[in-house]
């Protein structure tokens, strides 16, 4: 990417990630609505016929997020806010999984938990772009961090 004649390489996967957030976290959080009591009229099945989505939307950024990754893999591995992104989006796809259970319980906390994640996971994301500090052998070595 970095190397790429093209200007529109990095926009591109940066676009790819942003429609694959938009089907993921935007499907998802539409059904936690749903179970929050957003359109109640609505049937469950309705919203199962979007899953086919909603995965793609997860397999796009999985693929463009590591093609960031890649990248710049400096900027992502020493900022702290790039770890509490991956660890929310992995709650959030964990929670898509549990509230869909027939079982489960709390489902109204578990739904608000679930786009909390969501729109943290959202702005940790956006913040990561201004929020990078590189290091270098000498800062390891020094054990020192740049600003």
């Amino acid at each position: 990417m970095r190397e790429s004649p093209s200007v529109f390489a990095f926009p591109m996967i940066l676009a790819a990630h942003t429609i694959g957030l938009g089907l993921l976290a935007g499907i998802d959080v539409a059904h936690k609505l749903r179970v929050l009591g957003v359109a109640p009229h609505v049937p469950e099945a309705e919203f199962n016929r979007f899953l086919p989505l909603m995965w793609l939307g997860l397999w796009m950024n999985v693929a463009s997020g590591l093609a960031l990754f890649v990248g710049y893999p400096t900027k992502a591995m020493t900022n702290e806010l790039f770890y509490v992104k991956l660890s929310l989006v992995a709650l959030a796809v964990v929670l898509i999984k549990v509230i869909r259970r027939p079982t489960r319980r709390a489902p109204r906390m578990l739904a608000l938990l679930s786009i909390a994640c969501w729109a943290a996971a959202i702005a940790t994301g956006r913040l990561l772009a201004y929020t990078y500090h590189y290091l270098d052998v000498t800062d390891l070595i020094e054990g020192r961090r740049r600003p």
